[in-house]
């Protein structure tokens, strides 16, 4: 017994201990935002007003109750400041109780409970959203414990276990709305087990008393109660349309069928009629008519009708009390996840994750082989997701990181969501809002994906300081450029994750330039050069000249006619810079290598062509060094560059 518990702690430590420098991520910057505001008014932490979306929103709006922020409110409270590692450490603890729950769990309702136990694992959704500050994990971690404590509790009749159960299930009202599936779920095992007992059916209320002692207390506070200000959030902003319903509805069942991995599902229940092979078939290719022709998407959804026609099968024939359970357990809380839900994505379902891994290592309890097969298969897939989500949202970390010195120089805006703005904010930056005029020698910080508003720039012209295409080298997406996955939300579409190459997301930094440069060929010593120069491009030295440093940003005038790029430059002996670069808005026109240092002048292969008045030309070498007692990074002297005719 001791052994089974060892290795069960030791194989979720696996699965979290490589994370533990995870970056903040997705809506982790929402409860982060509420943590530090509970550093002032901790009994109210969501009562304050943030950007979101580009638009000035009631915190109170926030669709979970408030004690996930509590958690990391404390975390702050004690370390000072958002550090990654050991907030992660922390975490782990939801991680291990869900994980314990579901061992106890497991022993009841399974005759292979360390395979239910590893199943439950490793479900996709819980090993990549185990890594993270969002609610999802500790809400599991409570609903699983008040499911295994009640169960113990009404199988005993023991009053102790009952009081730890209620206990639980408050803490899973006050973390997520959705707790108040418990009732409905666990009062059909107390009809089914212990009807009569009264003390099990007064507790089945903690779940529903909680969140609404707080709503209560919010009201009475404020004047409003938080569940009052988020319906009418989900109301402005359009989530709770049919259409989103629809949505949702699909990409809920696309994720059903990847709880467990879908050959074990087929194995599982391809057996319990002829009926329910045709019904998955047919909503496979009916949903695939409609939404994604992609077989990733076939499989997913007739995996997931599968599974939910299985559940529906056991309650027509009764004949298994335990996997009756089960199967309301999931087709109750499923069916409420379609109705409270609008954004479809995979981890809405965790809370059935436990009772899908039952079901079935109950029907393929003699099949080891494949079950360890399939938790393999099944952890492979949660481990590449991981990882591809661990490179994503540490780029935002980095990208924010090489820009520190505009920080200190420069007011910065915000123009995203996430761990971008997360990042920046915590450098001093601004979230935007839409339509905000953003003043010349201000910047702005933009992510392609990341919900951008639109905003002006009062008549100066936006010029890029730096870029960033944020890739993995692992080959699967669950949000990204091109990416049609529902993992996250199903805006993007409909599979469950994809396979893509691409980059997820492309952020850039840009410079609010005051006016339009007048020059299309700029020599260092010209006049017009403090107005032209972006960045990256020192003083001017002996009346001619300028040091940049690794990367350089110029604003020119674009000529009438295409015209070549014309780059002259010096390599001093001290600089070990050997290759150079330059592209024309992001565009690359011009490359050379040389063998030593020298004066040389970089020319584009052809004339090039600008759609714009002013264009941005871009100066890079291959290395820079800083000299002793200079603290500027430096890579190579500049005499002049842009169009010239030759």
């Amino acid at each position: 017994m001791r052994a089974r518990l060892a290795a069960i702690v030791l194989v979720v430590l696996l699965l979290r201990l490589p994370f533990l420098n995870q970056a903040v991520q997705g809506d982790d910057y929402n409860y982060l935002a509420g943590a530090m505001h509970a550093q002032v008014d901790p009994l109210r932490p969501t009562n304050f007003q943030y950007v979101f979306l580009g638009k000035m929103v009631d915190a109170r709006g926030h669709p979970h109750p408030p004690l996930n922020i509590w958690a990391l409110a404390a975390l702050l409270a004690v370390f000072g400041d958002v550090h990654e590692v050991p907030f992660h450490a922390a975490y782990i603890v939801f991680s291990l109780i869900a994980a314990l729950a579901m061992w106890s769990l497991a022993r009841r309702f399974s005759p292979a409970p360390a395979w239910a136990t590893l199943l439950f694992l490793a479900t996709p959704a819980f090993v990549v959203n185990g890594n993270s500050f969002e609610t999802d994990v500790p809400h599991l971690a409570f609903w699983m414990a008040s499911a295994a404590l009640y169960v113990a509790a009404a199988d005993r009749r023991s009053r102790p276990l009952l009081c730890a159960a209620a206990f639980s299930m408050a803490l899973a009202g006050l973390t997520a709305y959705q707790a108040a599936a418990l009732v409905p779920i666990l009062g059909v095992y107390l009809w089914m087990r212990r009807r009569s007992w009264a003390p099990g059916w007064a507790v089945l209320l903690a779940p529903v008393l909680a969140p609404g002692a707080w709503q209560l207390y919010e009201r009475a506070m404020s004047g409003s109660a938080p569940a009052a200000v988020l319906a009418g959030y989900l109301a402005g902003f359009g989530f709770q349309t049919l259409s989103s319903k629809l949505q949702n509805a699909v990409a809920l069942t696309v994720h059903a069928g990847w709880l467990v991995f879908p050959a074990l599902a087929w194995a599982a229940f391809g057996r319990a009629g002829r009926w329910i092979w045709m019904a998955a078939g047919a909503a496979a290719l009916a949903g695939a008519l409609l939404a994604d022709p992609h077989p990733l998407f076939w499989l997913s959804v007739g995996t997931g009708v599968l599974a939910l026609a299985w559940c529906a099968a056991r309650l027509v024939r009764r004949e298994d009390p335990d996997a009756v359970f089960l199967a309301v357990w999931t087709l109750i809380f499923f069916g409420g996840a379609l109705a409270l839900f609008f954004a479809g994505s995979a981890r809405y379902l965790l809370p059935i994750a436990a009772p899908a891994a039952l079901l079935v290592s109950r029907q393929l309890a003699g099949r080891k082989a494949l079950l360890a097969a399939g938790v393999a298969a099944q952890a492979l897939v949660g481990l590449g997701l991981s990882a591809m989500n661990y490179q994503h949202w540490d780029a935002y970390r980095s990208f924010v990181a090489g820009l520190r010195s505009e920080f200190e120089h420069r007011r910065v805006w915000i123009n995203a969501e996430w761990a971008l703005r997360y990042y920046a904010e915590a450098e001093g930056g601004l979230p935007l809002i839409e339509s905000q005029p953003v003043r010349p020698g201000e910047v702005v910080l933009t992510s392609k994906i990341a919900y951008p508003v639109s905003f002006t720039t009062g008549g100066g012209v936006l010029t890029p300081l730096a870029a960033k295409a944020v890739t993995s080298d692992v080959p699967l997406r669950t949000i990204g450029l091109g990416v049609k996955s529902a993992y996250s939300t199903v805006t993007l579409g409909y599979r469950p994750f994809d396979f893509v190459l691409g980059p997820i997301d492309e952020v850039v930094a840009q410079a609010v330039v005051e006016r339009k440069p007048e020059l299309s060929y700029l020599p260092m010593n010209a006049p017009e050069a403090e107005s032209q120069i972006v960045s990256g491009v020192y003083q001017l030295e002996d009346g001619k000249t300028r040091w940049m440093s690794d990367r350089a940003v110029i604003l020119l005038k674009s000529p009438p006619d295409p015209q070549p790029i014309r780059v002259e430059l010096y390599l001093a002996g001290q600089a070990p810079a050997r290759q150079v670069s330059a592209s024309i808005d992001g565009n690359p026109v011009a490359e050379a290598r040389y063998e030593g240092p020298g004066l040389y002048t970089l020319w584009s292969a052809a004339p090039v062509k600008t759609g714009a008045e002013s264009a941005s030309l871009e100066i890079a070498v291959d290395r820079a060094f800083s000299p002793p007692g200079d603290r500027r990074t430096l890579g190579m002297i500049l005499i002049g560059a842009g169009f010239s005719s030759r």
